[in-house]
């Protein structure tokens, strides 16, 4: 089923997409482990990110091109993407590979030419936009004008800016939008998620909503499930102890395939919104209470609290008949351990 037909098949679990980001360390060889690892955890899709240091900075000395803070306090953003950066000449010999192991590939474009490259190198079936574009509005023109559907980070963005995009966008030929709930911190905290205003996103532009997720464990990432997440990201790596450049807030394999599991467990949870018991629960009436002989009873005795009782199973009247029936007169004899019935009201 394409990308976009399980975001939007509600019946259906989350996507859950494995960012690749820069854990290959410039290495081809760990870029496919990764990829292989995310096909065997069970994710959907792998994502890129396409972009080299000329297209999404200047090489600069100045303090304002210095990050301040976090993971990479210290580090020349020029020095920083190049060493993040998936090489262009990889793109396609990874697509071929992931998609020889039965998983989707897409990416993330940080500039129109991004845009031009990938729709020749990988021919991608949705694309991503990074919370920190939403505001590169020729980007977003761009990356629509494809006619694919489009995936955008939230972020630090406010609404007046979400609302130019998702225009842009639309405006632009974007078949489908998908909002993404995110924090862009690295790592994120839960306590800044807001989580509820996934929701609030969701009805306000008239777009299915997900979670682009940087914690380090899956708590956020299911809590998203029950608010109606359609697609999950998480950055992904072979091994935390291999220093990935974004290893720090990457998940590991068998974190990725618990965070499979349980997003597919937790939308199985909820079913519909019908009021009412489950087949699950039907199966389990037997053990209600009803209304039994508790000794045995002569046709014309008063029917009293010495000679009923409500018991397990339920296989007699409902208790809602007790007061009814206490005081009057049994039309039949019944043995003790005898589920009263209709005919004795």
């Amino acid at each position: 089923m394409p990308l976009i037909d399980r975001i939007l098949d509600s019946s259906s679990p989350p996507l859950i997409v494995a960012e690749l980001s820069g854990n290959h360390g410039q290495n081809i060889e760990t870029a496919k482990r990764i990829i292989a690892a995310a096909a065997q955890a069970g994710a959907d899709a792998v994502k890129l990110q396409t972009y080299t240091p000329d297209s999404i900075t200047l090489d600069s000395d100045r303090e304002e091109f210095v990050v301040q803070g976090g993971l990479w306090h210290g580090r020349r953003l020029y020095e920083l993407y190049g060493e993040a950066c998936t090489p262009y000449p990889w793109h396609a010999p990874l697509a071929d590979y992931a998609r020889s192991l039965g998983i989707e590939i897409f990416s993330t474009p940080f500039d129109e030419a991004a845009v031009d490259f990938l729709e020749s190198a990988i021919r991608p079936k949705l694309y991503k936009i990074s919370s920190f574009e939403l505001t590169h509005i020729p980007l977003l023109k761009r990356t629509a004008q494809t006619g694919k559907p489009v995936v955008l980070s939230t972020g630090m963005a406010n609404e007046a800016e979400i609302e130019e995009a998702v225009a842009t966008l639309r405006e632009n030929g974007a078949a489908e939008i998908v909002l993404l709930k995110c924090v862009s911190a690295y790592p994120s905290e839960p306590a800044g998620f807001n989580l509820r205003s996934m929701q609030s996103i969701g009805e306000r532009f008239g777009c299915l909503t997900g979670l682009s997720d940087h914690t380090l464990t899956n708590e956020i990432a299911i809590a998203s499930v029950a608010l109606g997440a359609r697609l999950i990201e998480k950055h992904v790596t072979d091994s935390r102890d291999a220093g990935g450049i974004d290893a720090g807030f990457s998940l590991e394999p068998p974190e990725l395939a618990e965070l499979v599991s349980q997003s597919q467990r937790a939308h199985a949870a909820l079913g519909s919104a019908t009021i009412g018991s489950s087949e699950q629960d039907k199966k389990q009436t037997h053990f209600r209470r009803s209304i039994y002989a508790s000794q045995d009873i002569e046709a014309g005795d008063t029917l009293s609290e010495q000679n009923l009782r409500i018991v397990r199973p339920s296989l007699g009247l409902a208790p809602k008949h007790w007061e009814k029936l206490l005081g009057q007169k049994a039309k039949r004899s019944l043995s003790a351990g005898t589920p009263l019935s209709e005919q004795d009201l």
